[in-house]
């Protein structure tokens, strides 16, 4: 399969590892008014592009894909343990318990799928979290790190739209007018992200922190997180 399908696969909304259960705190910001039409979601989505958590772990791709390759092959005996203490401290970011859960469930999921493909983990390993199982389907998928960075940003991004358009609601139309102007977001700040050490950025979405926090209060929920 050539690298370009093979990331058309891995960006699928039919990959099964459970994306469209979460929200990622929209739901809070919904149900509070603070995303009520399509400019809402837009400026909000192109902020956490810009200076989210999302940022640190599309910079961490790279160095993590390195390392995965590394473990694959024996080539370096301290990669697995460099590629679980970034991934270890990815997971810190995320200040809610259900973001927590929803990076493991996904890691997982998508880990099992791969092993099932016929590309396990050394030593068949499924504790990985979203970021580093994405990773090592690029390992597997043979999708390079530019590549990489802009699906892993593209899909993030697909699957917040996904939430808004059942939360806020915007139309399927709404829905794919706002994925194709961020485009240029993802695009540059895949570009911009690369060489980059993920622990000389900090995130600065502090409002995605307070309702990611939050969602697990809400009185009805439609999402996991």
């Amino acid at each position: 399969m050539s690298a370009p399908l093979a990331l058309l696969q891995l960006v699928s909304p039919a990959l099964p590892v459970g994306a469209f259960s979460y929200s990622e705190g929209l739901e809070v910001l919904v149900q509070r008014g603070q995303l009520a039409s399509p400019q809402d979601v837009g400026d909000w989505l192109e902020a956490e592009l810009r200076q989210g958590v999302v940022r640190l772990e599309t910079a961490a791709l790279e160095p993590m894909q390195q390392w995965l390759q590394q473990w694959q092959t024996a080539a370096e005996a301290g990669a697995e343990a460099q590629l679980r203490d970034l991934d270890g401290w990815l997971l810190a970011q995320r200040e809610a318990l259900e973001l927590r859960q929803q990076q493991r469930q996904m890691g997982r999921s998508l880990l099992q799928l791969l092993a099932e493909l016929g590309w396990p983990l050394p030593d068949g390993a499924l504790d990985l979290s979203w970021p580093a199982a994405w990773c090592w389907a690029g390992c597997c998928l043979g999708v390079e790190a530019e590549a990489l960075r802009q699906g892993y940003l593209f899909s993030w991004v697909a699957n917040q739209i996904s939430a808004a358009v059942r939360l806020v609601p915007l139309g399927p139309t709404q829905g794919q007018r706002l994925q194709l102007a961020l485009a240029p977001v993802i695009d540059s700040q895949a570009k911009a992200l690369a060489g980059v050490d993920p622990h000389q950025l900090w995130s600065s979405g502090v409002g995605a922190g307070l309702a990611q926090l939050q969602h697990a209060e809400l009185y009805s929920r439609l999402f996991r997180s």
